[in-house]
């Protein structure tokens, strides 16, 4: 196969000059541009194999530019670079159909890979890739690889109903993923409707999920419809789906390959078009060997998986995420968003989150409404987050141990703003292990620097740079 010829268009000087480099590395050829208007005035006489353009542009953007392209070259791949990683960055690139985008920054090798995988495709495939995506914009927000790959899945199901799976630590966020694979599919203007499992009582799940006849039980007195119904033309999403009993999963099963379910109390069938999506945080393949879950069941909804990160996982997206959160706050609560110090930035990027992006939204709430000032210090912070969840505390060892509180007076520290912690807390160390050591020694310096480990004369220079001869 021929080696190719790419065009970049970006308006930073230096992102072409790193591509064009690199492009020639991998013996392709490479045209650069500064801006969309001078890419159109050239592919009046010549066309690449693949074409990368930056997302946001003076003048004509990258969208702009590859809306014009498919209309004119509908089989040239355009491969859209972008800074602002989140879906709906994603997603417009799909909806005017790219063939990948690029966030940035980027890894070389992997930028040339993916050139070198859209001029294969441009030369071996006879039909365009054109994804439409429809709907509205969505608050999700990644720049972490793990995120960016959900943006793609949700671009790549663009045009499908396919059942997904969402697998997920609780407060990762799946009911949203759920919302956005309804609003960037062929569903987006029918109903989503959504319903915990683990929310309901057993004996009110069947009436929940597909409704019930009028005298079906004490105190059914009128017909009523279930969240299938409701759900018609639309999306179902059920969410901690390894929590629905046994004799429940049966039934979903029987819907979901027949389309048709019968009311609770009824006998006329009742026919459904509607999508599954189902999320869970629990190990669904464990659950099915324990008997607790169907396997049939398991395999018709595990057609299309998405994992989502926790949150220590993508520490590079909280100080982004927790910016949002804090706009958003301002707006539902009709004040000034507050701004993070950069201290602070960096104390929220280093909890553990335990309750994820959730636990880091209501945090933020809870800012815009106590934080004294304007700007958040990291002694505004909730002191439980530094309590419950610094990330590097030995949280294997017993709550009493010296360790953890060793790790909880460092967290105190850096919330009152102390630096220099080490050159504070050594000597402090040191002066406590002489101590009891000498202590249990009754002053005996040779047994002392023994039980320390350490050698006489290490023991004599220590007391005296601590000044405890």
């Amino acid at each position: 196969m021929q080696r190719g010829i790419v065009w970049v268009v970006d308006d930073d000087s230096s992102i072409r000059w790193v591509l064009e480099r690199a492009l020639a590395g991998a013996r392709l050829t490479c045209i650069t541009f500064e801006n969309g208007n001078e890419v159109l005035a050239a592919l009046a006489s010549k066309t690449p194999d693949v074409l990368l353009s930056d997302i946001r542009m003076p003048g004509m953007d990258g969208l702009a530019l590859l809306k014009q392209i498919k209309q004119r070259h509908p089989m040239l791949p355009v491969i859209i670079m972008t800074a602002h990683s989140d879906l709906d960055a994603a997603v417009s690139a799909y909806q005017q159909g790219a063939f990948d985008y690029l966030p940035k920054p980027f890894d070389i090798d992997e930028a040339v890979a993916l050139v070198e995988r859209a001029i294969s495709h441009y030369q071996e495939q006879q039909q365009p890739r054109n994804i439409e995506v429809n709907g509205p914009t969505t608050d999700m927000i990644g720049e972490a690889p793990a995120m960016q790959d959900v943006f793609r899945i949700i671009g790549r199901l663009s045009r499908s109903s396919i059942s997904v799976l969402i697998n997920g630590e609780s407060g990762t966020g799946k009911e949203l993923v759920a919302h956005a694979l309804h609003r960037h599919s062929p569903r987006a203007k029918a109903p989503f409707i959504a319903l915990n499992m683990a929310a309901i009582p057993k004996d009110l799940i069947e009436s929940e999920l597909f409704g019930h006849e009028k005298g079906a039980f004490t105190g059914a007195n009128t017909i009523r419809q279930g969240r299938f119904e409701q759900a018609d033309g639309g999306t179902l999403f059920l969410d901690e789906i390894g929590d629905m009993p046994l004799d429940v999963q049966t039934r979903l099963l029987r819907v979901l390959a027949d389309g048709q379910f019968y009311r609770v109390g009824g006998y006329a069938p009742v026919k459904v078009d509607v999508r599954i999506i189902a999320a869970t945080h629990q190990n669904l393949e464990r659950r099915v060997q324990e008997g607790k879950f169907r396997e049939d069941l398991f395999h018709r909804l595990n057609v299309i998986r998405i994992h989502l990160p926790p949150l220590r996982e993508r520490r590079e997206d909280i100080p982004r995420l927790a910016r949002h959160f804090l706009q958003v706050a301002a707006r539902e609560l009709g004040v000034e968003a507050k701004l993070l110090h950069p201290e602070t930035e960096t104390a929220l990027t280093r909890l553990a989150w335990p309750g994820n992006v959730r636990q880091l939204e209501n945090t933020c709430r809870w800012l815009t409404v106590m934080a004294a000032g304007q700007e958040v210090l990291t002694q505004d912070l909730p002191g439980e987050l530094f309590e419950a969840s610094a990330p590097d505390s030995p949280s294997h060892l017993p709550p009493d141990s010296w360790a953890t509180l060793l790790a909880q007076w460092a967290d105190r520290a850096l919330r009152s703003g102390h630096q220099n912690l080490l050159s504070e807390a050594q000597p402090e160390l040191e002066r406590t292990l002489l101590t009891t050591a000498l202590r249990h020694t009754q002053g005996h310096k040779q047994e002392a620097a023994k039980l320390l480990g350490w050698g006489r004369n290490t023991l004599t220079r220590k007391l005296k740079e601590l000044g405890m001869e």
